[in-house]
This record gives structure tokens, sequence and C-alpha cells, in this order.
């Protein structure tokens, strides 16, 4: 028998079957380090540092990043930030912008370069706990949550989260609503993360048209009543050096406009969803 759905929280509405986070990837390489694709595509032979993808990189906290906040500001919706530590002690002021336009903010590790399953538990420990002092030094706001680089964790990510006090981790994608995790540091909220209408797989990794971006959220959208579904979670990405720019921030724009128009949807992000369910 198939088992009955869980019981939503309180704070998720009322004939809302459709919790829809906006979230922005602001992301960032340490100095010897640089994005494993850019728009060039021929992959450099090893030790051969890329400097074109990572002055593609650049673009999203230099530009990118203000063009998202904009778009968000004139659509009247919040987003969560998932910011890499080296960007929030690199760039001060777009820190303060985004928390002064309300806007929360994750941590997404230091440097995109530096996955958690790759590290020893005390590099990791380190460096977890060093991009949420800087985040929360950088906008004053500690915190709550968490998205790996690559959304790849290691085995003891989550219980390391647990124990610094953080409230939700989204490196997960087995399930469509949020569950408590129990960890030995107590409990932690783990949150699904879909990857269907997020602009790093669709353009960059497939090389969809922009257009691709809103034509699946919308198609999405008009199918959802007839899916009968019980309620579920679904993620509308974008990263600034990647749909930041003109061409993606126009689609962004008109998807954020599509979550308006059903009233199913709950728009909503990372950081209230998280919360909700602790």
């Amino acid at each position: 028998m198939r088992p009955s759905a869980p019981p939503l929280p309180a704070a998720w509405p009322q004939g809302r079957s459709l919790a829809v986070s906006v979230s922005v990837m602001l992301e960032g390489w340490t100095d010897a380090a640089a994005p494993g694709v850019g728009p060039m595509g021929n992959v450099l032979k090893a030790g051969v540092l890329d400097l074109q993808a990572r002055s593609w990189a650049e673009y999203g906290a230099n530009e990118g990043a203000w063009r998202l906040l904009d778009v968000l500001d004139a659509t009247g919706i919040k987003a969560v930030f998932y910011i890499s530590g080296i960007l929030a002690e690199r760039h001060p002021l777009l820190m303060q912008e985004i928390a002064d336009a309300g806007h929360p903010v994750a941590c997404h590790g230091w440097g995109q370069e530096i996955i958690p399953a790759t590290q020893t538990a005390e590099d990791e420990a380190a460096d977890l706990v060093r991009c949420i002092a800087t985040l929360e030094a950088a906008t004053g706001q500690r915190p709550r949550g968490w998205l790996s680089p690559r959304c790849t964790p290691s085995a003891r990510t989550t219980d390391l989260l647990a124990a610094q006090g953080l409230a939700w981790h989204a490196d997960f994608f087995d399930q469509d609503l949020p569950r408590k995790i129990h960890t030995a540091s107590g409990p932690i909220t783990a949150l699904p993360f879909t990857m269907e209408v997020n602009d790093m797989p669709m353009s960059v990794r497939y090389g969809n048209e922009p257009q691709a971006y809103t034509g699946t959220l919308s198609r999405i959208l008009e199918g959802w009543p007839g899916l009968n579904s019980r309620p579920a979670c679904l993620d509308v990405t974008v990263h600034a050096h990647v749909y930041g720019r003109p061409f993606g921030a126009i689609e962004f724009a008109r998807s954020l406009e599509l979550l308006k128009q059903h009233d199913f949807v709950w728009t909503t992000d990372h950081d209230t969803l998280g919360l909700a369910f602790s």
C-alpha cells in the first residue's frame, strides 16, 4: 500500500499544493581554481588555469547578482542567495545590498572547487565554520542553511551542520517534501532540491536556449493540476554568472511572473520552507 502523505506544517498555506522555492547561486572559486566548464567548451590540459572560465564566473558578483536583485525587487519575490564564502569576503557592498533587500543568505561552501565529499573531516569542518562566520560578518545575518558545492556533501556533512546549529540542509534529491533528520548533534531539516528549472544543467550542460527555462516551468505549472499529486516542492534556480546576464535574467523575470498566475503555487524560498519544517 502506498504510504499516506505526511502532515504539512501550519506555515504551509492551505490550498497550495506546490511550494516553489526561488534561489540565486552566487558562486566563486579560489585564486588557484576556475570552473570546470565555460562557454568556450574546450577543456585545457591538466595543470593549466582556465582564465577564460574564471573571468566568465566572476561576472556573477560583478554584474549578474546586481541584475537579479533588480528582477527580484520588481517582482516583489524573495530568494535565498546561496553564497560562496570567498565572495562574501571579497564583495562587502554586494553582501550588504542582498541583506538590505531582505533576502535570506545560505552557505554554499568556501569555494566551488572545494567539494565536501573529497575533504578530510578536519578540512570540511574548518571550511564550514569559516563560511558561516564570513557570511554572518558580511551580511549581519547568521545563515541557517547549507548547499554543498556541486550539491555533493560528504557522509558527515549533515552532522557537522547540525553541530553548528544550522536549521536545514538542501543536498537532498530523493523525496518531494522536507523531512526531519536526527543526528548525534540534534535534528536538522533535509530540504529537497529539484533540478528541472535550473540554468546550470539546462543551459550550460545541455545547451538549451534560454526560453526552455520558462517553457519547462510553464509546462510543469500547466500540467500540475492534472497529476492530482500530493503536495510537493519545486525549485526555480539561477546562477548569477549564468542567468544574471541579460539573456537569462529576461527568462528569470518571466518565470517569476508565471508563478503568480497559479493559485495552487506557494512562492517561497528554502529558508522559509526549512524553518516551517524545523
